[in-house]
């Protein structure tokens, strides 16, 4: 990258547009804000008024119904709407791209840098990442890949947004991208199938709903406070609260018996598949 481009693309004090204005770039936008990011430096093109309405009002930020608007002038592009309409958004603002090279940061599952690139005109910075769902509450983890355009300055700049919804993660191989969204994009809602079954079954048990709920819920809650906190492997945290021919091992003894890895597997697999082929569909 020329040392030009390199200083067109400062996220400081360059202006930040967010290209869909939804709840994950609320989250993101909340977090900048929060971690001291000026309001008027941060753009928001997003064409539901009431959504505009509700960002400004909250953050002070510059919200506007065009992207063309929004990106004027902005070192960084945070493409944030659906998969299925990022190549026509693209569309309409590839030529402004190719006049001002800015770092392009893509938040849609499925959608791989090489497409961002040449749907932007090519010889683009891309930096494609996949937050999940619990960095609406600052507790999210993304996992992010940058293309080789991108500079030192640049992958700074894309992790300070993203870090302001959780933790992050970052990739070298972009194939592996498909198994993160597997894993930890899609995450969230196998905990919740998990809270599920674990609430019905409380109930079935004779539990009241409120309880089992409240159980399910906390239970999971300390848990993963226990994987992040302590430092030690699912697998020590496991065997410690085991205790041999008591209430976890027969358990625990049940879920396997049932194929429990193997299930788990299965699903990683097939979700890691449908990412790559949401990118060919989207081609």
């Amino acid at each position: 990258m020329s040392a030009a481009s390199s200083e067109s693309t400062a996220v400081s004090p360059a202006t930040i547009a967010f290209i869909g204005g939804g709840n994950m770039a609320r989250s993101l936008i909340a977090g900048l804000v929060a971690r001291g990011t000026a309001p008027a430096s941060i753009r928001v093109a997003e064409p539901v008024e009431a959504l505009r309405d509700s960002l400004r009002a909250d953050y002070g930020v510059v919200t506007v119904a065009d992207a063309a608007e929004a990106i004027a002038d902005a070192g960084v592009w945070v493409f944030a709407v659906k998969p299925q309409v990022m190549r026509t958004v693209c569309d309409a603002v590839a030529a402004t791209a190719a006049e001002t090279d800015p770092l392009a940061v893509s938040i849609a599952a499925g959608i791989t840098s090489a497409q961002l690139d040449r749907w932007l005109g090519g010889d683009r910075a891309v930096v494609r990442t996949m937050p999940n769902t619990p960095a609406l509450l600052g507790a999210g983890i993304t996992g992010l890949f940058a293309n080789p355009r991108v500079s030192d300055a640049q992958r700074d700049a894309a992790e300070r947004i993203l870090a302001t919804a959780g933790e992050t993660v970052w990739i070298d191989d972009e194939a592996l991208m498909d198994a993160v969204t597997a894993v930890s994009g899609s995450g969230p809602a196998y905990a919740f199938l998990l809270a599920e079954a674990m609430q019905a079954a409380g109930q079935a048990q004779g539990l009241p709903e409120d309880t089992a709920r409240t159980l399910a819920a906390q239970t999971l809650l300390g848990a993963a406070r226990m994987l992040v906190e302590s430092g030690e492997t699912a697998e020590v945290l496991r065997k410690r609260v085991t205790s041999p021919g008591g209430t976890t091992q027969a358990a625990i003894e049940t879920f396997e018996a049932g194929g429990f890895r193997a299930l788990v597997d299965a699903a990683i697999t097939a979700a890691t598949r449908r990412g790559r082929e949401l990118s060919a569909a989207n081609d």
